[in-house]
């Protein structure tokens, strides 16, 4: 409670929470098959991510712009008895496809094991309440479930962020859960089988190849869709445009909307030293150290903003974005240092309609 005794607003919401209006509006608009325990059709499940207008007229805001079959692969897959592991370069969407994907089809994302060096066993399988187990001895009672087994129980999806940050050995938890289905309690003796709708949604970076690769034998338990960066700086802008909104939304913050010119620089901006080459393919330039993906865009817009509205005129410059575009692209202080002074006296410089952003550039540096 806050000191006037309201109650504080979440910072973020569940997928389910957020969105929980267009969810309901699908599942009752919904009167094709489901798979057993699903709350709506693959089909709705797909118009969940990608949007559309349903017969009644509802609008369904679309949460992953790129190829819509990509998103059909994904959902198929776990209608199957195969696991998902949406792979790709940082800031590609994984884990906001992996939340949304959990939350339409089973209705919770909550069930998540968070991926580090640090993951146990125990985080994959289960616990003991050790107070109990000391009490009572090995019992059911004194079992303390992962979010898998919670998942396997109801016969839900859970998600693992970042499977490759996982140890090798502690990965190998998860073979015997997705080939025989069971996560066996060897302790008592028992087993616990997953119940129908049980599936598994794992996200990796294609960047941490080499840190602890999965095994050939998990490997083959899981159905690998690779997310690629947005394909067109059109559909680029789009996903940065949509996310910053919303952001702005929640964090309430009082500034403009920015402009569409403003978020096309930022695009611009990354997509040329992501890819090495200028939008009109006439240039080359140096590529930096850092992936400056499209989740990157929208952060530097969105801090952007919040510089606008508390410490300039409520409207985004060229000045509030030019320090978090820096901080993006200079991650090695030389060598990215370099690109950045490069790419500015080379390519920006040129530009006539960029003056102002040039300027405010100049002299932030």
């Amino acid at each position: 409670m806050t000191t006037n005794g309201t109650k504080p607003a979440q910072l973020r919401q569940a997928a389910e929470d957020a969105f929980a209006e267009e969810i309901d509006a699908l599942k009752a608009a919904d009167d094709r098959p489901r798979p057993p325990n699903w709350q709506m059709s693959p089909q709705a499940v797909v118009t969940y991510l990608l949007g559309g207008k349903l017969k009644s007229g509802f609008e369904v805001t679309p949460k992953y712009i790129g190829d819509r079959r990509l998103m059909e692969v994904a959902v198929a897959t776990l209608a199957t008895d195969r696991a998902l592991l949406l792979l790709g370069v940082p800031g590609t969407a994984k884990s906001w496809v992996s939340e949304h994907l959990a939350a339409a089809i089973c209705g919770t994302s909550r069930l998540i094991v968070q991926g580090t060096a640090g993951t146990s066993e125990e985080a994959i399988r289960y616990g003991w309440n050790y107070a109990l187990l000391l009490a009572k001895g090995p019992s059911r009672e004194a079992v303390v479930g992962s979010p898998i087994m919670r998942a396997m129980n109801e016969g839900r999806i859970a998600r693992v962020e970042e499977l490759t940050r996982i140890p090798s050995e502690t990965q190998d938890s998860f073979i015997t859960i997705l080939s025989e289905k069971t996560l066996p309690i060897p302790e008592l003796n028992e087993e616990v089988p997953a119940q129908k709708g049980f599936n598994l949604i794992a996200t990796a970076n294609n960047r941490d190849r080499g840190v602890n690769e999965l095994s050939s034998a998990l490997k083959r338990r899981f159905n690998t869709v690779v997310l690629p960066p947005p394909a067109t700086i059109e559909a680029e802008i789009a996903i940065v445009e949509s996310r910053v909104a919303s952001l702005g939304r929640a964090f309430e913050i009082p500034a403009e909307p920015p402009g569409a010119d403003q978020i096309r620089r930022v695009v611009t901006i990354f997509r040329e030293l992501r890819e090495g080459v200028t939008v009109d393919g006439k240039s080359k330039v140096k590529q930096p150290s850092g992936t400056l993906s499209t989740a990157e865009a929208i952060s530097v817009v969105g801090s952007g903003l919040a510089l606008a509205a508390h410490f300039g005129d409520g409207k985004l410059s060229p000045r509030d974005l030019v320090s978090g575009i820096s901080g993006a692209v200079v991650k090695d202080p030389v060598q990215d240092a370099i690109v950045w002074r490069e790419y500015l006296e080379t390519v920006v410089v040129e530009r006539s309609d960029w003056k102002d952003f040039y300027k405010a550039a100049r002299e932030s540096a």
